[in-house]
């Protein structure tokens, strides 16, 4: 998919990346206020403008570095600030808060795979199965084709339940205090043996996890596009 990339996909690749992410951000911010905690909203975050969510390592740096070596692009974002305080119930709305991230960006798969098959559908000259006809709705194709893929990558990635990622705030509810505290301890160790240790040994566990749902909505695609 990102193979050879030309410089209007890596172009498409760094705007998606930004808007997945400031919809992630903003989903956080959004759910923690309408939860009663308006610290993010009072902080502008609830925002689709990347300035206000962008870090200058995860937003900048480590995308243009993937780019350099031919990888697709992948960051972060500044995390959303959350007082748990505010809530009223701690549990269940930081649960709420901590997937409203992951859960907006699969929506946002989702309309883009509509946008796909309106695109699909509207075109006299069709698209192909890899979106590289001539055809002019051939850049939007691969536009919408890439937030599809890469808001699905964001997803399963935060979901995954190590800190100080969004999966982790449905585990660590679960866990008794000296659990938690080794659980914190470990989490971004953990996270770097996912990344980068296991897949050096053969065994990409990201991929793995995000392969069953990219196929999910690579279906959902081939459905919408037999209409």
């Amino acid at each position: 998919m990102f193979a050879h990339a030309n410089p209007l996909d890596i172009f498409f690749q760094i705007i998606v990346l930004l808007f997945a992410i400031c919809v992630h951000e903003s989903a956080h911010a959004w759910m923690a206020a309408r939860l009663g905690d308006p610290t993010a909203k009072m902080l502008g975050r609830v925002s689709l403008n990347p300035l206000v969510h962008i870090d200058p390592f995860g937003t900048i740096i480590m995308p243009l570095i993937l780019i350099v070596l031919g990888y697709p692009p992948f960051g972060w974002a500044k995390p959303t600030p959350v007082d748990t305080r505010n809530f009223k119930n701690l549990v269940r709305d930081d649960i709420l808060t901590a997937v409203a991230g992951p859960a907006s960006n699969f929506l946002t798969a989702f309309l883009s795979i509509i946008a796909l098959a309106i695109i699909w559908h509207g075109s006299n000259a069709g698209i192909g199965a890899n979106f590289h006809h001539a055809d002019i709705a051939s850049p939007l194709a691969n536009l919408f084709y890439l937030a599809m893929w890469i808001n699905v990558v964001l997803a399963v990635f935060n979901l995954i339940p190590l800190p100080p990622l969004d999966g982790s705030h449905v585990i660590r509810h679960f866990l008794s205090y000296n659990a938690l505290r080794v659980y914190d301890r470990i989490g971004y160790a953990g996270l770097i043996v996912v990344m980068f240790i296991l897949p050096m040994l053969g065994l990409p566990i990201v991929g793995i996890l995000i392969a069953p749902f990219m196929a999910f909505f690579e279906a959902l695609l081939n459905l919408f596009l037999r209409f």
